[in-house]
């Protein structure tokens, strides 16, 4: 196997999620490229959702925004905003969602509007948008996000969408909820520590007694995914 980077292996492991999924919601970045991925060289079945409407869309490069063209072109049909609120989240037509945050809390909800306090804020992020629908209304909430300290928080600095996701994927291994709620390291990337997930935490980082080691990239994935990134 050829040497991936963290971000490379966080895609394939964020693509190996989709094995059996039906359908997945998507916006942009690396949730976008690991779906396109799963696609093609994992589970050809799967349905690619954005958020603008494009249902069954199938490109063959990573699209700019939720408004490329080639989204369009290649769906199998097109949407209104509305009708994809209010006919396919909210019922829970979609199986999976993919989502992103600015801070993630030890439970997997959700800050994707202010770092710092609301009326003075250090940062002001793009917002909700429809995460909290689509938090509630997809059947499993998958989060994809970088680890450390700044974006893996003891306290939200705002409380934008409560997610509750099945798996929080990093580029240092995989996150579930326990009994409880509370996420657990359950999956380590090749060549992390603990110490370093631990370190890399806001919180006192549970650590599960089976704690398994993700299966390196294979050359397949890895070349997929640098063909993709090439386009």
């Amino acid at each position: 196997m050829s040497d991936a980077s963290s971000g490379e292996v966080q895609t394939i492991v964020a693509a190996r999620q989709l094995t059996d999924a039906e359908s997945v919601f998507i916006g942009v970045g690396r949730p976008s490229t690991a779906a396109i991925l799963a696609r093609e060289i994992i589970n050809p079945d799967l349905v690619l959702v954005y958020e603008s409407g494009t249902i069954g869309a199938k490109p063959r490069k990573i699209p700019l925004s939720i408004g490329d063209g080639e989204l369009a072109a290649t769906a199998d049909f097109v949407v209104s905003v509305p009708e994809m609120f209010n006919y396919w989240i909210q019922p829970g037509r979609v199986d999976v969602a993919f989502l992103g945050a600015a801070q993630v809390d030890r439970r997997g909800a959700l800050n994707s509007t202010v770092i710092g306090d609301y009326d003075a804020p250090k940062t002001r992020l793009p917002g909700a948008g429809g995460a909290p629908e689509i938090a509630r209304g997809c059947r499993r909430v998958m989060v994809v996000a970088p680890h450390s300290k700044r974006t893996f928080v003891d306290k939200l600095d705002f409380l934008t969408t409560e997610a509750q996701p099945v798996a929080v994927i990093t580029d240092l291994g995989v996150l579930e909820p326990g009994a409880d709620g509370e996420l657990t390291l359950t999956q380590i990337h090749p060549g992390v520590e603990v110490d370093a997930v631990r370190d890399a935490t806001g919180w006192e980082l549970r650590v599960a007694d089976d704690l398994a080691t993700t299966d390196p990239p294979t050359d397949a994935e890895l070349a997929a995914l640098k063909d993709l990134l090439a386009r």
